[in-house]
């Protein structure tokens, strides 16, 4: 929401265009497009949503038994994807599979994209989000995690109660994988599988135009279906093939700024990673460290399970470029060191 901010109300004041930067922050096709016809209706209506949600959330955290400090700090972060707690045991202090599922629920809202929402309220209609391919990917992905981790910790005898398994699957698969980073136990004690199968859920991340962190469900869904076209090309190599989300075929450009933005999210990972390799990090801490830098998820694997207090200053540093990259979509950053932007 902070980007959408800047760009219509501070830079308009510097006599720049916030277009530009609108676009960089909204990904995926949807940048192409604008709920209202000006950007600054658009961003008053994102804002309408964003506020009732949070005190929505807040109503309900209270509700549960949360106080009312509690409940309204932990509102902002669920709903923000922020992942921050007034408890250093985070959701676990409270111990309870009410407020557990309340903040799923609301993760869940908050990691589909806010502009189908907008598109829900407009045509009082469920249906508008089980015709969106995105959406439809987004809990099929959620579902699939909690399945395979439920499954993995009954077999292994991590929990014996049933009942406990699924509240801690399904809690910590959509924290972790809608980047919040809320935990209510130490997932990376969990078997090996699980910790890296979620941290690898997290690069995945939440819809475009949410407020979750990753490359975003549409950009991985879109270069799997160019991997897709790229395969009948090779069959049929005369053939034109499209790629479509749902009925609505997408230009070239769009599934080349896809790519672009993947390339850059690689180069900025890995020079990451490398350098804290350089620092003296073992692979596992610095692989993951960087992972849960970039896609803003928070907690991490090996030195950086609970915090990142161990780790030193250099290492810091390069982490804090990683987080600046990751929330604001890498090409938003950058695009303030092209020239071309300031002289538009």
């Amino acid at each position: 929401m902070g980007i959408i901010v800047l760009a219509v109300a501070v830079l308009p004041m510097l006599g720049i265009g916030g277009m530009q930067l609108y676009r960089a922050e909204i990904p995926g096709p949807v940048k192409d497009s604008k709920m209202t016809p000006r950007i600054a209706d658009t961003a008053k209506h994102l804002w309408y949503i964003y506020l009732s949600l949070t005190i929505a959330c807040a109503t309900a955290y209270w509700l549960a038994g949360m106080s009312g400090f509690d409940a309204i700090c932990h509102s902002f972060s669920t709903i923000a994807i922020g992942g921050f707690s007034t408890h250093d045991a985070s959701m676990g202090y409270f111990n309870s599979p009410v407020i557990n599922f309340i903040c799923v629920f609301f993760l869940i809202i908050s990691g589909v994209n806010f502009a189908l929402h907008y598109a829900v309220l407009q045509s009082k209609s469920l249906k508008n989000y089980f015709y969106d391919p995105e959406f439809k990917v987004f809990i099929a992905i959620q579902l699939m995690l909690t399945l395979i981790c439920f499954t993995v910790l009954m077999t292994s005898g991590t929990y014996q109660d049933s009942d406990k398994a699924f509240d801690q699957a399904l809690f910590q698969s959509v924290s972790i994988s809608t980047t919040a980073g809320f935990t209510t136990t130490s997932f990376a004690d969990w078997p090996t599988l699980l910790p890296i199968l979620l941290i690898f859920s997290s690069f995945i991340g939440g819809c475009a135009a949410s407020t979750a962190g990753g490359m975003k469900v549409v950009r991985v869904l879109l270069l799997y279906l160019q991997g897709v076209r790229e395969l009948n090309k090779l069959v049929h190599p005369k053939a034109i093939f499209s790629i479509k989300i749902g009925k609505k075929v997408l230009p070239d450009r769009v599934v080349e700024a896809v790519w672009g933005f993947f390339s850059a999210y690689a180069a900025v990972f890995v020079i990451c990673m490398l350098l804290l390799l350089a620092t003296g990090i073992d692979d596992i801490t610095a692989f993951t460290a960087v992972a849960a830098a970039i896609n803003n998820l928070g907690p991490g694997l090996g030195e950086v399970a609970a915090n990142f207090s161990s780790i030193g200053d250099d290492s810091k540093w390069v982490l804090i470029m990683a987080m600046l990259f990751g929330r604001l979509e890498i090409f938003t950053l950058l695009v303030l060191f092209t020239p071309g932007f300031w002289r538009t």
